[in-house]
């Protein structure tokens, strides 16, 4: 039965034919529809008359009119008893293979099925809930309505009555060309909605078209699997997003780690050099006691000969005022001999200087740490040492290698490989303590 009604929808309004004609080439067409053909393929300012041939819409042939336009064309009959019976079968019951084709065609969504449609019919206010909606008469009824106005006889018989969907879903897509004519093809070639006026008086006359339904499926495939891969990119995305999220938190987790770290390797770097400072500060002071403890002994000392000096200083220039010869004599030589014999013994007298004392010698030298201390930074692998070619040296089963590294204080010993080409590549690994 689907298949009888694809047989028997009109081209152009795809209804049921209504008052079809027969053409010359066999195809059928609504007396209507063939109306609406001649009106779109005139102009504003022309009339119908003038019009003596137009298109057939399944195989383009040119149908030629007499001076009686479209009635010199003969009725199918035929064709006509034959949608009359079908139209009596098919409101045999809701099951009828029409009536399911229809709901299927039309069926709402569950959102749309959801929502609460009023009848459109109805004189009482609030409206009752409509049942039924006839796309035929694009109107919802509810059931006493549709009792009232689709009496089971003809014409009502071939109206197609489907669950309730709202008004917007029940008008359909109109063409943008040709008003009130619903868009029932697809130009290929625009990749655009078109009607059947379109195909056959308007500018996509020549394009390529095709089905609705063939666009339809074809789309909906490419959408369905371009979708498929989109949700299959999202869940790597997903996937991907979920493992940054992690690394992000394991970074947090490492940095504080290692912050923590830090922290507690500088306090102990600090806490040896606040150990060692008050190791050399108790050294200096150790030192500074007994440089000053001996030079107090010598300074005591160099008091002790300058008073004894000064008292015999006194005691010649008392002599030297004596006037009496007799006097001078008997006092001035033992005085004589003391200072004589405290001139000759100056150098023994005198102690001796040690300008060590001073504590000039005493230096501090923290270059190398220093150093090391401004080097503080992520355990990373060192420069290789620069070769000095011209310091190298090879004898007999002995070779010498001289070079400069930039890392001396980092660098505990470096690995030697060389080759001995004698047929075979022999590897040869030495270690060697860096100078």
């Amino acid at each position: 039965m689907e298949t009888l009604e694809s047989e028997l929808t009109c081209p152009i309004c795809l209804e049921l034919f209504e008052d079809p004609l027969l053409l010359p080439c066999a195809h059928s067409l609504c007396f209507s529809c063939a109306h609406r053909i001649l009106v779109s393929s005139c102009s504003s300012g022309e009339s119908i008359e003038p019009i003596t041939a137009f298109q057939c819409p399944t195989c383009r042939y040119v149908i030629s009119l007499n001076h009686r336009g479209l009635d010199g064309l003969k009725r199918n009959v035929t064709l006509q008893n034959i949608i009359d019976r079908f139209q009596k079968a098919s409101v045999s019951g809701p099951n009828s293979p029409s009536e399911s084709r229809r709901e299927r065609t039309y069926r709402p969504s569950s959102a749309m099925s959801s929502e609460r449609i009023a009848c459109q019919f109805c004189e009482q206010d609030p409206p009752r809930d409509a049942v039924k909606t006839c796309i035929t008469c694009e109107v919802s009824y509810c059931d006493r309505c549709l009792r009232a106005t689709h009496p089971n006889k003809k014409p009502f018989t071939s109206h197609r009555l489907v669950e309730p969907v709202p008004d917007t879903h029940l008008r359909g897509i109109t063409c943008l060309d040709h008003e009130n004519e619903k868009v029932n093809m697809y130009c290929v070639s625009d990749d655009q909605l078109i009607c059947a006026l379109c195909k056959l008086v308007g500018r996509h006359r020549d394009h390529q078209v095709a089905s609705l339904n063939d666009r339809f499926e074809k789309l909906k495939q490419t959408l369905e699997m371009n979708l498929t891969n989109l949700v299959k990119r999202n869940s790597e995305l997903e996937n991907q997003m979920a493992k940054l999220i992690q690394i992000c938190q394991q970074v947090e987790v490492n940095t504080a780690m290692h912050e923590a770290k830090l922290m507690e390797e500088c306090d102990e770097l600090i806490e040896i050099i606040q150990q060692r400072k008050q190791m050399i500060a108790v050294k200096i002071k150790e030192t500074k006691v007994m440089k000053l403890r001996k030079l107090a002994q010598q300074v005591a000392n160099c008091r002790q000969c300058l008073e004894r000096s000064t008292v015999l200083i006194n005691q010649a220039e008392h002599i030297l005022k004596e006037n009496d010869q007799a006097r001078f004599l008997q006092s001035a030589k033992n005085i004589a001999e003391r200072v004589a014999m405290a001139t000759a013994s100056s150098q023994v007298l005198i102690p001796d200087i040690n300008f060590n004392d001073a504590f000039e010698n005493f230096a501090l030298d923290f270059s190398r740490e220093k150093k090391l201390l401004e080097g503080l930074d992520y355990l990373t692998a060192p420069n290789p040492p620069s070769i000095r070619e011209e310091l190298c040296t090879a004898s007999h089963d002995t070779i010498t290698v001289h070079w400069i590294s930039d890392d001396e204080f980092s660098i505990s010993s470096y690995e030697l490989q060389y080759t001995i080409f004698t047929g075979q590549a022999n590897f040869i690994k030495l270690w060697l303590k860096s100078s």
